[in-house]
């Protein structure tokens, strides 16, 4: 509240009372002033280790009420920036379209992080979390799409992309980065190797080693492959897709052994 000017009542904390409910995972927050509760409305959205923080007024809230007691509304003169905000970021980023990316190379600016995500579209928000003391960049970043029909496919395309040093993983901020629609799975199979290629080539200029081989990441789980015959029906339906993107030479599934045990690469597809 101090960095973003909110505190209108003069030094001091704004903040009189917290009632924490850690079980839940909720608190109540009791301000000083009217206005200070207003201004601490505009934190929706902020992190909190890692976590953005829902902000909402509490449940019997009355705005009549309220706009005779002072504004209900954040002033317009704060400095969000200051605590990694942008008015209107927390709008642009609700849903259940959101996307995390993790693992960023803190050395991207702004521009080529959104550079990297506009690749499959124009953005409807963005946020890059940067450290409130240095402003330097945390190395995640959230997004929403102006499209949300690309959703599934730039998490897919670029979790586990390697930029340099560093291995992005990226999903909705809601869901694990593996949970893809199936469908959405078999068309990755001839987009997915290429879009990175060109992602990584874009963005460093770096020309990765040519393959023929496309590789699908966290595709199927154990017990779907247990099977023969389910797993003869997952072969044949890969065989059918892949064909739809060219010539194809062969495709592996991994499977568990007889015995039950794992084996490397089960939940792949190549």
């Amino acid at each position: 509240m101090a960095a973003i000017g909110g505190n209108t009542a003069g030094p001091g904390d704004a903040v009189v009372d917290v009632d924490m409910n850690h079980d839940r995972g909720f608190a109540l927050v009791e301000m000083r002033l009217t206005e200070e509760a207003s201004n601490a409305m505009a934190l929706d959205g902020i992190l909190f280790e890692g976590v953005p923080l829902k902000i909402r007024r509490p449940p019997g809230y009355n705005p009549s009420e309220a706009a005779a007691l002072g504004p209900s509304m954040p002033s317009r003169c704060l400095n969000l920036a200051a605590v990694g905000l942008t008015p209107g970021s927390a709008e642009g980023l609700k849903g259940p379209d959101r996307i995390c990316v993790s693992g960023l190379p803190k050395y991207l600016t702004e521009a080529q992080v959104r550079e990297l995500l506009e690749s499959f579209g124009p953005l409807r928000g963005f946020d890059l979390v940067k450290d409130w003391g240095t402003g330097d960049s945390m190395g995640h970043a959230y997004c929403v799409y102006q499209n949300s029909s690309v959703t599934d496919i730039a998490c897919a395309s670029l979790n586990g992309m390697r930029l340099h040093d560093n291995t992005l993983t990226v999903g909705r901020a809601k869901q694990r980065a593996s949970q893809h629609q199936p469908e959405v799975e078999t068309i990755l199979l001839g987009l997915m190797a290429e879009q990175q290629a060109q992602l990584q080539q874009v963005m460093f200029g770096l020309v990765p080693t040519p393959t023929k081989v496309v590789c699908l990441l966290q595709v199927l789980t154990a017990d779907e492959l247990k099977h023969d015959k389910d797993y003869e029906e997952i072969m044949e339906h890969m065989r059918l897709e892949a064909c739809r993107y060219g010539n194809l030479v062969k495709v592996v599934i991994p499977r568990p052994d007889s015995s039950g045990q794992l084996v490397a690469g089960v939940g792949k597809v190549s």
